[in-house]
């Protein structure tokens, strides 16, 4: 296994969303926008940067894992999950979340439209629309998260990328829900960005009751280590958009660093650590633990040449590298993460952490090992007809995930 080394930083502090119109919608995005019209050159470079993009991919069906010298497999006959559709005829619901089991924020990628889903009723209500929204290479809206005291507090946060007075920036923006309607829009954290590539997005509050989000490196490696730059990092900030108290570095919301670009973590119900998965260049995709005021690696110096070896290559820059807990090689762009609390999978799947990828449309459930630090082994459980977005998790504990035009719920087979 690719080891952390240490198990310093366990015990750290952090453990310690009316306008609106009813009815799914069955619009055609391509047909409607020119989505996933791009040249093959340019198709060819999003997939090697690692994230979903706006294309949609030839089937990549013999794809290996290398966990600690464990390949990824399938599971026998009949053990397998199967995915339920929730609602369908939506336009790339990239980012979505739970107000309770039948109720889903989700945020259309270059729309900029958030929207308030009744999954009882079938209403599609429009929530919010973002405005100057910036939708070229991977930028767009890409993260969406609820207060933890929503309702009481009634705050959708959204990850978006805007032009601001000819300024391209990302953003998280906090937005009121006023008797069913977005108002009063926010932005509680800002950044400006270079590259339209490697964007990142996932937001979530942790257990701790903060806001955490990932800033991808933005095409620039030496942004990963650049503590005075907050792309390429981990951020935790107070729902304000205030450095969090607590975090490793004066002044400053970055949790860790050294990420080049990511889709998804989740928290460990079990532990509250964090983990992340990670898209690497055109090798070493990822899966890391996240540990606070850690290095992981990505920085300049990177290279899917050896020496040295994999996943080192990837991870040598900056102080102390910390390497991933599994590393997957060809890549498969991985995206959302989520655990199995309560999922009604069936025996075997409690606290497995389940992940999505983007260039296989498989979904792994992954073991950890019995103190949950690193990974045991994973199998395939679920081969879905095309990519797989965001990964979350309901209320009720089961998991639901996206692809360009429906939400999903894992079932039983």
């Amino acid at each position: 296994m690719a080891e952390q080394g240490t198990e310093e930083g366990e015990g750290e502090e952090a453990v310690a969303e009316l306008r609106g119109r009813s009815g799914f919608r069955s619009r055609s995005l391509v047909a409607r926008k020119g989505y996933g019209t791009e040249p093959p050159a340019e198709r060819a470079r999003m997939a090697r940067s690692g994230y979903p993009g706006s294309m949609r991919p030839l089937r990549i069906l013999a794809v290996s894992a290398l966990v600690a010298g464990l390949s990824t497999t399938a599971l026998p006959a009949g053990a397998a999950v199967e995915a339920e559709p929730v609602a369908t005829g939506l336009d790339w619901p990239a980012a979505f979340t739970f107000a309770s089991n039948t109720r889903i924020f989700y945020g259309e990628r270059f729309s900029g439209e958030i929207r308030n889903l009744n999954t009882a009723t079938g209403n599609d209500r429009l929530f919010f629309d973002v405005p100057n929204l910036v939708v070229d290479g991977e930028r767009g809206i890409l993260g969406i998260a609820l207060h933890p005291d929503y309702p009481v507090t009634p705050h959708v946060f959204v990850y978006a990328t805007r032009d601001v007075g000819g300024s391209v920036k990302n953003q998280i923006l906090r937005i009121t829900n006023s008797g069913g309607a977005g108002t009063d829009m926010k932005v509680v954290f800002s950044t400006a960005v270079a590259g339209s590539i490697h964007v990142g997005g996932r937001i979530l509050f942790g257990p701790d009751g903060k806001l955490y989000a990932i800033v991808g490196e933005a095409g620039s490696p030496a942004n990963s280590q650049n503590l005075g730059n907050p792309a390429g990092a981990i951020l935790r900030m107070n729902p304000n958009g205030k450095r969090a108290p607590g975090n490793p570095f004066a002044g400053s919301r970055i949790w860790a660093y050294g990420i080049r670009n990511s889709f998804g973590f989740a928290f460990d119900p079990e532990t509250g650590r964090l983990w992340e998965s990670e898209n690497g260049p055109a090798c070493n995709d990822e899966l890391n633990r996240i540990v606070k005021g850690k290095n992981y690696g990505w920085g300049p110096s990177q290279t899917c040449s050896t020496p040295p070896s994999p996943p080192h290559n990837t991870n040598q820059d900056g102080p102390s590298p910390v390497l991933p807990r599994a590393t997957y090689n060809p890549v498969i762009a991985p995206t959302g993460a989520a655990f199995c609390s309560g999922c009604a999978l069936g025996f075997g799947n409690g606290g497995r952490l389940f992940m999505g990828d983007f260039l296989t449309g498989r979904i792994r459930r992954i073991t950890l090992g019995p103190k949950r630090f690193g990974v045991e082994k994973q199998v395939v459980v679920y081969v879905h007809d095309t990519f797989v977005l965001s990964l979350e998790v309901a209320p009720g504990g089961r998991i639901h995930f996206s692809d360009d035009g429906a939400i999903y719920r894992l079932v039983k087979a």
